[in-house]
C-alpha cells in the first residue's frame, strides 16, 4: 500500500523529467503499479483512512511523484456540479486540443509533491480533449479513446498531464487573473 511516504517531493530530479511512454500491453508491474496509485487516492478520500495512514486528500497521482518516470497517472473527481464522477487510471496520454477560454480553480490547486500549504491559482483550459488509453483496473485491459473533459475533471487531467512533462503547478501560478470566469462548485444547501 503507497503511503505518503512513498510521495517524492519538489527538488527530486524526477519530477523534473519528460516521462517515458508506458510499454502495451501493460506488463504486471505497470498494472500493479496504476492500482496501488488508484488505492492511494481513494484512501485519501476517505476520512477514516486519511486519519489512521496520515493521508493528505487527493483526487489524482502521476507516476513520476512515486519514483516512476512513466506516463501514467491516476484521477477521482467529481465534477462541479457533485454529480458525476471521472475515475480513470491512463497511460500515454496525449493532449490533442485545449480550448482557447481558460478558467482556474478560485481555491486554488495544490499537490501531494508541494508542502500542504502550497497552493496558487492555475491558468487552464476550459476544456480538453485527449487520446489516451484507459486501464482497466480489474482486468489490466487497456482501451485507446479519446476523452473529452470540461471544468474541474479537465482541471484535475491537465494537472496530471503536467507531471508527465515535467512540469508543477507551481511553474504555473499566477498572482492575477483577470476575464477569467473561474470553476463554479454548486454548493450543498
Amino acid at each position: 500500500m503507497l503511503l505518503m511516504k512513498d510521495v517524492i517531493q519538489d527538488g527530486h530530479p524526477t519530477l523534473r523529467q519528460r516521462a517515458k511512454d508506458v510499454v502495451l500491453p501493460l506488463s504486471q508491474e505497470d498494472f500493479f503499479t496504476l492500482r496501488e496509485m488508484m488505492e492511494l487516492v481513494e484512501n485519501s478520500q476517505d476520512d477514516e483512512l486519511v486519519e489512521q495512514y496520515d493521508l493528505r486528500p487527493s483526487v489524482g497521482l502521476a507516476a513520476p511523484q512515486i519514483n516512476i518516470s512513466k506516463k501514467m497517472f491516476v484521477m477521482k473527481a467529481m465534477d462541479e456540479t457533485f454529480e458525476k464522477e471521472y475515475q480513470y487510471a491512463i497511460v500515454n496520454p496525449k493532449i490533442v486540443s485545449m480550448s482557447e477560454e481558460l478558467t482556474y480553480l478560485p481555491g486554488g490547486e495544490g499537490c501531494l509533491s508541494e508542502p500542504e500549504d502550497v497552493s496558487g491559482l492555475v491558468k487552464r483550459a476550459k476544456r480538453i480533449k485527449a487520446k489516451v488509453h484507459l486501464v482497466n483496473l480489474e482486468t489490466g485491459e487497456t482501451k485507446e479513446t479519446l476523452l473529452k473533459l470540461s471544468g474541474y475533471p479537465g482541471i484535475v487531467f491537465q494537472h496530471e498531464y503536467d507531471h508527465l512533462l515535467g512540469i508543477m503547478f507551481v511553474d504555473k501560478i499566477s498572482e492575477q487573473l483577470p476575464d477569467i470566469e473561474p470553476i463554479h462548485f454548486r454548493v450543498e444547501e
